[in-house]
């Protein structure tokens, strides 16, 4: 071919464009005729013993399965077909791959946007490894990170178990200084502490904290609790308000702690080291990264904290008071106005006993259908639907001891929530590779 015979170089442009267009086309039909990636092997799918039962009913509160659930619940053979010891998980965690695997861990984040926003845990626990356990792995991301207070007092072969299960993961671990705690005193405080501490000096990027204790259960998918914690755009979610007259002696009097239980004294504190007035509230904090570093290092923080000691659940004026201080990272003002219940913090969902009733007649929510410890309602399956609707991030108390069917068909309900959320949305794609 001679050069006359070359197209000019308009034409070479044309030519290569055509191609480009062509390859371009042909590109977008194979990806488009390409299926999705399948990610049905994290879904719970059947074949627990707690599947006996219709979750999907449970939920739409069907008063006939719900009476099946809870006759089931009782059932000598369906306990031990539930029930699992604490030697048998540190044996099952012995293969940390498999245990993995088995128990459905997910393996990588769910989507760039939950990539980008890690959540840092404080898990303080006690006993109960099955209940503990169904918690991690329903909160569990490989970008948060998990710090776990296990009590001085607990068994050794819960203590092991908890170790086990920790070193399957990188971002799970025991905190670095374990607690003796007793119930409504300063050392439950002193345990969230120093797993805020090894939190805040680990590596990891995380943006907010949540304090959990073993009885917790997660309400919203991780994707939900990003997206609920960036709109509050630096702000805390916590109970904080006026201080009501009979919980006043929590920190007027001292309390002292002897044979493992608090008792008052008759001796009077001296006035709280604050500007503002002391507030009350609940021992679970929703709190950004900056909260967290003004309660480690600011000297008007530490000063409350160490007068706080002697007093009683100083974790339900503590949180409150902090939160209401000025200049403390996503406070809010100290005037009345300002305050928040438990019924509008995303922090916990907690059904009191001498708030339930009929809510026709004003009552705050419905009868608990499960049990009553210390009057806080530990949930049942009848529970599930009404909770399901309520904006807080999780709820307090489960058992899987005593309701093991209320935890899997919540567990179930968020899982394939978050598959379906994970398939749906544009940020899910190449995952595994962030």
């Amino acid at each position: 071919m001679s050069f006359r015979a070359l197209p000019r170089c308009g034409g070479w442009r044309k030519a290569l464009l055509a191609v480009a267009l062509v390859s371009a086309a042909l590109c977008i039909v194979r990806l488009a005729a390409k299926p999705p990636p399948d990610y049905g092997w994290l879904d719970f799918g059947d074949g627990a013993p707690e599947d006996a039962c219709n979750c999907t009913k449970l939920l739409l509160q069907d008063p006939d399965e719900i009476d099946r659930a809870k006759v089931l619940s009782i059932t000598v053979s369906f306990r031990a077909q539930t029930k699992v010891t604490d030697a048998q998980f540190m044996e099952l965690a012995g293969d940390c791959e498999r245990f993995r695997l088995l128990r459905k861990y997910a393996p990588f984040p769910l989507s760039r946007e939950e990539a980008r926003f890690p959540i840092a845990y404080s898990i303080v626990v006690h006993h109960k490894i099955q209940t503990f356990e169904r918690l991690l792995r329903a909160v569990y991301a490989p970008q948060n990170l998990y710090c776990v207070h296990v009590d001085r007092k607990a068994p050794s072969t819960f203590l092991s178990a908890v170790q086990q299960i920790a070193s399957c993961f990188d971002n799970v671990f025991i905190a670095s200084r374990l607690e003796s705690v007793v119930y409504a005193s300063w050392s439950r405080v002193q345990a969230d502490l120093n797993c805020m501490g090894d939190l805040y000096n680990h590596s990891a990027p995380w943006r907010y904290f949540v304090n959990l204790c073993g009885q917790d259960f997660p309400l919203k998918t991780n994707l939900e609790m990003v997206r609920k914690l960036r709109a509050l755009q630096g702000k805390n979610s916590l109970e904080t308000e006026k201080t009501p007259p009979f919980k006043e002696a929590r920190w007027k009097k001292r309390y002292e702690v002897a044979d493992g239980a608090i008792r008052r004294t008759e001796k009077d504190k001296a006035p709280p080291p604050v500007e503002t007035p002391m507030f009350a509230g609940g021992a679970y904090i929703v709190v950004s990264r900056a909260f967290v570093r003004f309660v480690l290092e600011d000297p008007r923080a530490r000063r409350l904290m160490e007068w706080a000691q002697d007093g009683y659940s100083p974790d339900e004026f503590l949180w409150a008071t902090l939160q209401r201080m000025p200049g403390a990272p996503g406070s809010i003002p100290s005037n009345h106005r300002y305050d928040v219940t438990d019924v509008n913090a995303l922090a916990r969902l907690v059904k009191w006993q001498y708030f339930e009733g009929a809510e026709s007649k004003g009552a705050m929510y419905p009868p608990c259908r499960g049990h009553h410890v210390r009057s806080i309602c530990v949930y049942g399956v009848g529970d599930l639907g009404w909770m399901l609707q309520k904006p807080q991030l999780f709820a307090n108390k489960f058992d899987t001891d005593t309701d093991p069917i209320a935890v899997h068909c919540l567990e179930k309900y968020l899982r394939t929530k978050a598959l379906k959320e994970m398939t749906a949305s544009p940020s899910s794609q190449s995952v595994i590779s962030l």
